[in-house]
């Protein structure tokens, strides 16, 4: 009988654990009947980078929703770019690889380079926010690039730049720190946790801190409005209880064919792509 109820006690403290924090419907319906196109409608054929002022661009264009990724320059600036070393992507004016870590440039040293072949820079987020202007929903991913990132800067400078813009967006995270200061400073405001199976090769603490992240038991601090996780993983429990026992909406990322969607439409409620085209409307929900 004491077996009994420690194993109920101990399955009651974890569904507290993962629960998240829903909002009225109405909330999400600025963002219903999207797919949210991965870091912009980039196309590598045509010479468009991801994260780009022309990958989003076609994407409002065209009607999607955009997921980006901020980071903060050495000297504060948020811009858009989503790895922590600059070399799959940027160039100097001989087409030489620039590998450097994004937050150890400054604004101005950033901006001696460009991305890929293209003359496209890494662009601000201030930028894109003025060239999105409310056309479409978008997902903000603030990007902890290690473990020297001063989450309070990235968060507050972003959110300066988004209090000011009037169109609908949400912000998620991997790291559970950014999405608890949305939840301390900016609750009105949708907030998502990312989240996957981790590297099989972390090990001591790292392996600790992936697998806490991996069955989101840190959902009892931040209380995510969303989760937002690997569609290839999305067998993983936490994650289906969240969408199936608390109907908290789920994102799955990154789509990347017509198949994966269809295979995905009873996992998920909204879809972020890449790689192909899907129909503009997502009836995902209406099913």
């Amino acid at each position: 009988m004491i077996v009994i109820v420690i194993l109920i006690g101990i399955c009651l403290l974890y569904l507290w654990m993962i629960h998240p924090q829903n909002l009225k419907v109405e909330k999400w319906e600025g963002f219903r009947h999207h797919y949210y196109a991965h870091r912009g409608l980039h196309d590598a054929q045509n010479n468009i980078p991801e994260n780009s002022m022309a990958a989003f661009l076609k994407a409002v264009e065209n009607g999607y929703g955009i997921e980006l990724d901020v980071q903060l320059t050495k000297d504060g600036t948020p811009v858009i770019f989503h790895d922590v070393k600059t070399g799959r992507l940027l160039r100097d004016e001989k087409a030489v690889v620039v590998n450097k870590v994004l937050t150890e440039l400054t604004l101005e040293e950033l901006q001696r380079y460009h991305l890929l072949t293209s003359k496209e820079q890494v662009p601000l987020f201030e930028d894109v926010l003025k060239l999105v202007d409310g056309k479409v929903p978008l997902i903000v991913e603030l990007k902890v690039a290690n473990s020297s990132t001063d989450i309070n800067a990235l968060c507050s400078k972003a959110d300066w730049l988004l209090q000011k813009y009037r169109g609908f967006y949400c912000v998620e995270s991997f790291h559970p720190a950014c999405v608890n200061w949305y939840r301390k400073n900016r609750p009105e405001i949708i907030r998502g946790q990312l989240a996957e199976h981790p590297n099989t090769q972390a090990k001591g603490k790292m392996f600790i801190a992936t697998r806490v992240m991996q069955y989101l038991l840190t959902n009892f601090i931040t209380r995510p409005n969303f989760i937002a996780y690997n569609h290839h993983n999305r067998h993983n429990l936490s994650r289906m209880l969240c969408h199936r026992l608390f109907k908290n909406p789920a994102i799955a990322w990154t789509i990347r064919s017509k198949q994966e969607l269809e295979d995905n439409r009873k996992y998920f409620d909204y879809f972020i792509f890449e790689h192909f085209i899907p129909n503009v409307e997502s009836s995902s929900e209406e099913q």
